[in-house]
């Protein structure tokens, strides 16, 4: 079984949008007539939420008529929500699950005309040289051992110019992480590195670093508000839950310990292709 294999199957659900849809009808969605915000709750599958998303988007300077490619896109969330920018977005995702649900939820709201979920790796990316002006990689990278081809890849469907974003969780120091955590069962999956390896793997690949920022005080306070509304009200109808399996409630105070620990941190950077 490849690399990609494993991660789809971690991550494979089985029967992704009738749970989204039994959720948003739980919570008095119209799921015939969603807003924006009625998917915030299962929307950003990675560490600080909307508020990370808004920043990435932030620091790309997006605008209306740019291309961009979200290079493990999920439920298309993200991608949404850059389109919501006026960018033109196409979303990459090696979960046959996910790629479903996101056109599934895309065109519910919309916006089948400026995105599109195609199936496909992020170390072997199904576009033509130079096609993007933007790419972003949120929480990604610690399912891929081979960085280094990772941005190799981004950069070559990137424009001269171009700039690549990542959101992706990092070692930050020693320390042994517990399984399971949302992204991996156990270790043999699980390629959390050094943000010098991203760093030495964007240089590689012909990327200029121009901004990194450690979230870690925003990824914990994220977590420890769904630890307190879990404690008080168990878990919702619709929540990042559904996407993590009967085992969320252990995968996220793993994540957390490991936050805490000073083990591990979600970075955000910033690069930009010769």
């Amino acid at each position: 079984m490849s690399g990609d294999d494993e991660v789809a199957r971690h991550y494979a659900h089985g029967n992704l949008e009738a749970a989204i849809l039994q959720g948003l009808r739980a919570l008095g969605r119209d799921p015939d007539r969603l807003q924006p915000d009625d998917l915030q709750p299962i929307d950003e599958f990675h560490m600080g939420g909307r508020v990370a998303t808004v920043e990435l988007a932030d620091r790309l300077d997006l605008a209306p008529g740019l291309r961009l490619l979200d290079i493990g896109s999920g439920l298309g969330g993200a991608a949404r929500f850059f389109a919501g920018r006026g960018c033109q977005v196409d979303g990459i995702d090696v979960t046959p699950d996910y790629v479903a649900a996101a056109n599934f939820l895309t065109r519910r709201f919309g916006l089948g005309d400026r995105l599109s979920f195609h199936p496909g790796s992020a170390t072997d990316l199904p576009f033509p040289a130079a096609t993007f002006d933007r790419a972003t990689l949120l929480h990604v990278g610690m399912n891929i051992a081979d960085k280094a081809r990772l941005c190799a890849e981004a950069a070559r469907v990137l424009k001269p110019g171009g700039l690549f974003g990542i959101y992706d969780v990092m070692r930050v120091s020693p320390g042994e992480i517990a399984y399971p955590v949302a992204w991996a069962a156990g270790p043999e999956t699980s390629f959390v590195v050094a943000p010098a390896v991203y760093r030495e793997a964007l240089a590689r690949a012909g990327f200029t670093l121009l901004e990194e920022h450690d979230r870690r005080a925003l990824a914990l306070d994220v977590f420890r508000r769904f630890q307190a509304r879990v404690s008080e009200r168990g878990l919702p109808p619709l929540g990042l839950h559904l996407l993590m399996g009967g085992d969320a409630v252990p995968k996220v105070a793993n994540m957390v310990a490991a936050l805490t620990a000073g083990i591990i941190a979600p970075l955000m950077m910033i690069a930009r292709r010769a």
